[in-house]
């Protein structure tokens, strides 16, 4: 194969260098090609470009691949707990034993927020939304941990600001809940674990005890490795992109967040919801609600079905139905909206429409199932997909970072009106 491919433009030859990933992934090197030739490249969304070369997830979707730092998703959903998978994709390896033990307690350490921060939670209004409360309070701890603004910080500056965020993620969350329910603040219990903590922190009540169901805590904890990284999706690359002009950690990832808010990116299980209490209102005719499906005349599209990027299946979605399903049949859930749900699942996994155009559950389907099953409110199911991907961003923001990329300028092809000259208010028509 060529090391080179060539770009005729009006009868001038321009060749461009090959990149070849680990996986064989072949990539024409665009860089220089303004500086050499005048010209751009157009890719409305950047479906087509690679704006970085990363070491810290693979996915193939015809194949339904998805690794973090080469180790399978399969593997690390059922052998590792979210905190482990965490340093995976920050640090590039799995930790030993001293390695876990220091990443975990200085975490465990650092669950407290500063209780000033509780009069910003009070300011907002009871309605507003935990996604933009938790992206506004993320970008507030830069405030109370100036050193983070410093572009010149240490490696040990650095790893302190993120072992900070990874801890207080979850408390932000939780009281970000608690805030707009008008309920009482809970403090994290360090003798919890991380996901326990959290669950904890979001649903106790003052002066009761609190019991953790064993099959809730690893069924969230196999989300939240489900939902970690995922390559150069919308968020990752908003985080890189703001990241790449030395914003702090702390407001590269308030941009994430907000990104990840938007309904086309972080809320699909939520949409999986709000669709099944629009067919449970609807009177529960699941049939109707296929046949529209099916009509291509409708623009009516099932929620939490088929995947832009897994084109025959989400391995994501296999892993996590066993714990879908265990859930249910422990928890004996009597609920009109998740009996359509698994009704919905066992029509899609059967008819042919539906299996010949790979519409088959995806993760956030699963998922949604499981946050309503467990009782985590609509609205947070989108921060508990913030919880998940925060390992993948900080790994994308630190490689971004010790890869000394430039800051992020995409070009553009103006379309707009050519050089005119100003008219006077009165002289126009």
């Amino acid at each position: 194969m060529s090391d080179t491919a060539k770009l005729i433009v009006n009868g001038e030859t321009h060749e461009l260098p090959l990149v070849v990933g680990t996986e064989n992934e072949i990539a024409v090197d665009i860089s220089k090609l303004r500086s050499s030739s005048g010209l751009i490249t157009l890719d409305p969304g950047f479906k087509n470009t690679g704006s970085t070369k990363s070491a810290v997830t693979f996915l193939n979707g015809e194949k339904g691949i998805l690794r973090y730092r080469g180790y399978p998703i399969e593997q690390l959903a059922e052998k590792s707990d979210f905190l482990e998978v965490a340093y995976l994709l920050v640090h590039g390896e799995l930790p030993n034993e001293k390695q876990m033990d220091f990443f975990t307690s200085n975490i465990t350490n650092h669950t407290l927020i500063h209780e000033d921060m509780k009069r910003f939670y009070e300011a907002f209004p009871s309605n507003a939304h935990p996604m933009g409360i938790l992206s506004s309070m993320i970008s507030s701890l830069s405030t109370f941990y100036p050193e983070s603004q410093n572009p010149n910080r240490s490696v040990e500056d650095i790893e302190l600001t993120i072992h900070r965020l990874i801890a207080k993620i979850t408390t932000l969350a939780a009281l970000s809940y608690k805030s707009s329910k008008g309920h009482p603040y809970i403090y994290p219990d360090n003798s919890l674990s991380y996901v326990e903590n959290f669950l904890y922190m979001m649903f106790a009540v003052p002066s009761e005890d609190y019991e953790l169901d064993p099959i809730v805590v690893d069924a969230l904890n196999k989300l939240l490795i489900l939902h970690a990284d995922h390559e150069q999706n919308c968020s990752a690359s908003t985080v890189r992109i703001v990241g790449s002009s030395q914003a702090n950690l702390y407001s590269s990832i308030s941009a994430g967040v907000s990104a990840l808010w938007g309904p086309l990116h972080g809320g699909a299980n939520q949409a999986v919801i709000e669709m099944l209490e629009m067919i449970m209102k609807d009177g529960g005719d699941l049939q109707k609600w296929i046949d529209k499906a099916k009509d291509k005349n409708d623009s009516f599209r099932l929620m939490g079905f088929g995947h832009r990027v897994y084109k025959n299946f989400d391995p994501r979605a296999t892993i996590i139905k066993k714990s879908c399903d265990e859930i249910l049949e422990k928890m004996g859930v009597n609920d009109k909206a998740l009996e359509i749900a698994k009704k919905l699942e066992e029509v899609a996994l059967k008819d042919e429409y539906f299996v010949s155009r790979g519409l088959y559950p995806n993760v956030d389907f699963y998922s949604g199932i499981i946050y309503r099953a467990i009782g985590i409110p609509t609205e947070m199911f989108t921060v508990l997909f913030a919880i998940g991907r925060l390992p993948g961003w900080i790994a994308q923001w630190k490689e971004m970072l010790e890869n000394g990329e430039p800051i992020g300028r995409p070009r553009q092809v103006y379309v707009g009106a050519t050089k005119r000259d100003y008219v006077s208010m009165d002289k126009r028509s």
